[in-house]
């Protein structure tokens, strides 16, 4: 087992604990609906941290889903998985 495979599972453990949405095949407007409908889900939920799985590609639904991120309010920060450049991790502003 190589290093990086050892990273790979315990950022894998640590991120499998939030919740998570997989917008896999989505179209770029209805991934910014589904990603700005998890903020405020999970706002409501109380969830701190969020995944939203938006895979690698074209970039296209990774760039809608950070555009929709960076003017949603209940947004404080949101960064590209160091291990897995398919995912985006949010952390929520929660009252």
């Amino acid at each position: 087992m190589r290093y990086n495979d050892i990273g790979d599972k315990m950022n894998d453990l640590y991120i499998n604990s939030y919740p998570k949405i997989d917008l896999h095949g989505y179209d770029r407007e209805s991934a910014r609906v589904m990603t700005n409908d998890f903020v405020l889900e999970n706002v409501m939920l109380g969830n701190k941290n969020i995944v939203i799985v938006h895979g690698k590609g074209l970039g296209i639904v990774k760039n809608a889903v950070h555009e929709a991120l960076k003017i949603n309010k209940m947004v404080v920060s949101y960064k590209v998985d160091n291990f897995n450049d398919g995912c985006t991790i949010v952390e929520l502003k929660i009252k």
